[in-house]
């Protein structure tokens, strides 16, 4: 077993790294294939646990011995981050009880059973950007043009935000998720977001709607429990910027990996039901939160023929999962009839990803209305001429320029 590594004076490539290519994993990873639990360098001077493969991820993230804090000294942050990203966070940063609680609140919107009863709402603004997209011609960035405001229309619904302020939201979500910002831009985003969303929650209480923010002040309430306004703002934010990046992500990178496979494309135009196994398949191909699985070990942990020390950052590499051979058959192969649910493209234990089911639902809605209403949809330019979100938190494209015939 090993624990600490030694320093050997080598300069070492500092985490996340860039991918071969957007569908393949980085050539970085083939470390792991010796050693699936090892320390790797961030930008911030920081070394922590990378671990890799199915088996081991799935171990950490049921582990009650790690931690998603923030708080914690050695959790695994990009940038040096200032305290307010230590302690302006919500669920996805609680463990325990805490965690628990707070998750709550937010649930009962994203239950299989209540998004469902979104479909037709869905569905009208999906085809809402299609039409937008058919009226202005050929030759359109789809990721502005649907990508982005899909998921954004739909959360801001969600959490009762007017549609004039969704432009504000997208802008703010990039920088705090895209990759490429400097940790002020970060820090000045956040200062505005959170000044929005504190003006959001006073609104929702003297003139609640139908919306999740509404009642959740509600259920506080009815509870005879006290709040505080930031604690609804971090569930706010939280749910906006995972709502919203991943999906939009998703939509433009899932889109041009099809146009990219046009075997595969071509079935999933013949047979409009393979929609369902597609999603769950380019989830996990893609995997564009590889790099967004951060925790703390709170204890020694022994995983992978290593021992993490306690106090420890770790970072679960879910790409290396999600290509993993002992889960899935030939792993570096797009096969939209796989369908298998057992990737990590949500996260997995306490942590799963709170809106799968909507996240499933849009990206459903999107691929199926997109390939019925514009057949001949194809990319504007050679797909290594489109520049992708290398070292991003949440992996994906800047841009997707497509085109078709008319």
């Amino acid at each position: 077993m090993t624990t600490h590594a030694e320093d050997t004076g080598e300069a070492e490539e500092t985490f996340p790294y860039e991918r071969a290519c957007p569908f393949a994993p980085p050539a970085q990873y083939a470390q792991f294939e010796k050693e699936p639990v090892k320390q790797v360098p961030l930008p911030t001077g920081l070394k922590i646990w990378a671990v890799t493969g199915h088996e081991n991820m799935r171990q950490l993230l049921t582990d009650p011995r790690t931690s998603a804090s923030r708080r914690e000294a050695n959790f695994p942050f990009y940038f040096n981050a200032p305290p307010e990203f230590r302690t302006e966070t919500s669920f996805i940063g609680y463990d325990g009880r805490e965690h628990t609680t707070t998750r709550r609140k937010a649930a009962v919107t994203f239950t299989n059973r209540q998004v469902q009863r979104l479909r037709p709402r869905i569905e009208e603004i999906v085809d809402k950007a299609i039409d937008a997209m058919l009226e202005a011609g050929p030759g359109v960035d789809m990721h502005h043009a649907l990508s982005l405001p899909v998921p954004m229309t739909v959360i801001c619904l969600l959490l009762g935000i007017p549609y004039e302020d969704h432009e504000f939201f997208q802008v703010n979500g990039t920088t705090l998720l895209g990759g490429t910002a400097t940790m002020e831009e970060r820090q000045a985003a956040l200062v505005d977001v959170n000044e929005y969303l504190f003006g959001l929650v006073a609104k929702k209480e003297q003139e609640p709607g139908d919306d999740l923010l509404s009642r959740a002040i509600a259920e506080y309430r009815e509870a005879g429990e006290e709040y505080e306004a930031r604690d609804l703002v971090n569930l706010c934010r939280l749910l906006m910027n995972g709502g919203h990046e991943t999906t939009a992500s998703m939509i433009s990178l899932g889109t041009a990996c099809l146009l990219e496979h046009p075997d595969q494309l071509a079935q999933l135009k013949a047979d409009p039901e393979l929609i369902v196994p597609a999603v769950e398949e380019l989830v996990r191909y893609l995997t564009i939160g590889d790099a967004a699985v951060p925790r703390v070990a709170m204890d020694d942990i022994e995983v992978g023929g290593a021992v993490i020390p306690k106090g420890d950052g770790i970072l679960c590499l879910g790409l290396t999962a999600n290509r993993d051979p002992a889960v899935f058959e030939n792993p570096d192969d797009l096969i939209l009839s796989r369908g298998n649910r057992r990737h990590f493209g949500f996260g997995h234990g306490v942590h799963h990803c709170i809106g799968a089911d909507l996240a499933r639902l849009e990206l459903q809605l999107v691929w199926s209305r997109l390939f019925e209403r514009i057949p001949t949809l194809r990319l504007a330019k050679p797909f290594e001429e489109i520049p992708s979100k290398e070292r991003a938190i949440i992996y994906g494209l800047w841009g997707l320029p497509v085109t078709w015939d008319v």
